[in-house]
């Protein structure tokens, strides 16, 4: 079986439990509460009437934050039950978000009405692409002359970990792909969910030559030491909206960003 079609079931049978999840807090979304945190809004800025790409965006709540914002959104996933979660969820919010149906390394220009001001994705994306020359062929191609890519993702080093952060158990470099069978799911451990799925680890050199090949400049980049995700097991709150591993407090990097122009 293909990947993409092992990884598609996998976050199919997510969806549901992720819908009803605190982590996702629907609810709240649906008040008015954004879903996007600090690190990407540095980077955002205003984006009032900017048109915007969300790659890999599960079932929308980024993309519908994004347009509350005032910003033009296209949200595009893989999961035919995310984008028909998103689809549900804009109608009843009123909002205009659009939603795209497509694996982002296929993503063509036939599914989209020109270019963008900007291309974003964050957290938990690039690990399900095996091919990053690819990927970032697809950022640059619907970037505009003079737009903006921006990325948060959670830093390469949190992957070569074993799944209780204990020892490390995965190469830094992308060597092979990585097969699993998780049971739960990172929104709640104890959830009734087992999937398998197939990742790849990316280390930052790759994405780093890979975005510059496609003629991309970088102008902003950090590293965080902490997640704005409880999304690992033995996760201490050490701030409001900071979570870092407890025992490894402010040790290793959870969580890098960066912004590249196209000129």
């Amino acid at each position: 079986m293909h990947y993409l079609d092992i990884n598609k079931a996998s976050w199919n049978e997510r969806v549901e439990p992720h819908l009803t999840s605190d982590f996702y807090d629907v609810e709240g979304f649906k008040k008015g509460k954004t879903s996007l945190n600090q690190i990407e809004l540095d980077l955002l800025g205003d984006v009032r009437g900017k048109s915007i790409l969300h790659l890999q965006c599960h079932f929308g709540q980024d993309s519908m934050s994004l347009s509350r914002m005032g910003a033009q959104v296209v949200g595009v996933d893989f999961s035919d039950k995310a984008i028909r979660a998103a689809k549900q969820i804009r109608d009843e919010l009123g909002l205009d978000t659009e939603f795209v149906l497509n694996d982002v390394l296929s993503l063509d220009a036939s599914k989209l009405d020109g270019l963008f001001d900007i291309v974003f994705t964050s957290y938990g994306t690039i690990g399900w692409l095996p091919d990053i020359q690819k990927w970032a062929e697809v950022v640059a191609r619907f970037m505009k002359p003079g737009g903006q890519f921006i990325i948060a993702e959670f830093h390469p080093v949190v992957w070569m970990f074993d799944d209780d952060i204990q020892y490390v158990r995965y190469s830094y470099f992308n060597k092979e792909e990585i097969e699993e069978i998780e049971e739960g799911s990172y929104t709640d451990q104890s959830e009734h969910l087992r999937t398998k799925f197939i990742t790849w680890n990316h280390g930052l050199s790759e994405v780093f030559n890979a975005l510059k090949a496609k003629g991309l400049h970088i102008s902003d980049f950090n590293e965080f030491d902490y997640s704005p995700y409880k999304c690992f097991k033995e996760m201490v709150e050490t701030s409001p909206g900071k979570y870092m591993l407890k025992g490894n407090e402010n040790k290793f990097p959870m969580v890098y960003s960066m912004k590249w122009h196209k000129l």
